[in-house]
């Protein structure tokens, strides 16, 4: 699947409705092969992103856990250190914090 779809369930805080639709996006992108689709197209293909965003976040609000929520913080720098690991780079460091 695409590498740009990222895992919204468990999260805190929650995913966000425009974290869902952006998912769905990519979804509808790929499974079309439009990244822009022309305007014949258009109706269906952002038909097709609202139904994959609404059939997503039915799925994440009905899902269930006993696992701790992960921290999108530490997941977002597990996530650096993998791509340094993978291409050889130093991961970004955010100074905002400092």
């Amino acid at each position: 699947m695409c590498r740009n779809i990222k895992t919204l369930f468990n999260f805190e805080p929650p995913a966000t409705d425009e974290e869902i639709r952006s998912a769905a996006l990519q979804f509808v992108r790929k499974l079309s092969g439009f990244n822009t689709p022309s305007k014949s197209n258009q109706e269906a293909f952002q038909r097709a992103v609202e139904d994959v965003a609404s059939a997503a976040r039915v799925l994440i609000d009905s899902l269930v856990t006993t696992a701790d929520p992960r921290d999108r913080a530490i997941e977002a720098e597990r996530a650096q250190a993998r791509s340094a690991n993978r291409f050889g780079t130093q991961p970004y460091k955010s100074f905002a914090a400092d």
